[in-house]
């Protein structure tokens, strides 16, 4: 499939390979918890310029800047394409980035996962009983992560040349999270999974609203 603003064919979303890499992917992720919240540990990462730049990649309030920026580039197209089309992209990069925050939330009332730095990275679970709609001190999923993987996944959509640099500035957000030793493995793991399928639930609905017959 295609964006009505791009030249270039979007990544196609095979569910089943996805589907399977995905569950293999959080089983192994699982795996190495432990051993990466030992090893992998570098909590001057986070004051350095390389940590912050990779950090602020999961921060809302950036993608909500750079969606106002699409829509500003996109203006001047209502004329031409109507004023939905002028506001698309901006809107789904949003919506990208916010479900994907929204997503990270409601997992982690559901997980009730600790962070791993709390209890030496060992897995500790919250009491139902124990602040029970309160995501303070939860760590899976990861809100930053998913933040970075739901914009990441709607600009891969949006501009597909440039996938991989979407992808990669996500992953260095997943793995600031794991340095900081804020995050398992596992956590940002799930996180990248539910942040790619909020991305293509997204332009899947985008593809619909825009053509009533979208390429498959």
């Amino acid at each position: 499939s295609r964006s009505p603003m791009s030249s270039a064919p979007s990544p196609r979303f095979r569910p089943l390979p996805f589907l399977l890499v995905s569950a293999a992917a959080i089983l192994l992720a699982h795996g190495v918890d432990r051993w990466a919240f030992v090893h992998l540990a570098d909590p001057g990462l986070s004051g350095e310029d390389l940590g912050r730049m990779l950090r602020v990649m999961g921060f809302l309030p950036l993608w909500a800047t750079a969606a106002l920026a699409l829509v500003l580039h996109d203006w001047p197209l209502r004329a031409e394409r109507g004023t939905r089309a002028a506001l698309s992209r901006g809107v789904l990069l949003l919506l990208g980035a916010g479900l994907g925050g929204l997503a990270a939330e409601l997992l982690k009332l559901l997980f009730r996962r600790e962070r791993p730095r709390a209890h030496a990275g060992e897995y500790v679970f919250r009491a139902w009983t124990e602040r029970p709609f309160s995501t303070g001190g939860l760590a899976l999923p990861s809100s930053h992560a998913l933040v970075a993987w739901g914009a990441a996944a709607v600009l891969a959509h949006l501009f597909p040349r440039a996938r991989w640099v979407w992808y990669a500035l996500a992953a260095g957000c997943s793995w600031s999270r794991v340095a900081a030793g804020a995050h398992f493995v596992s956590d940002v793991v799930l996180s990248a999974v539910v942040g790619l399928l909020v991305g293509e639930g997204l332009w899947r609905w985008h593809l619909r609203r825009s053509d009533p017959h979208p390429a498959a």
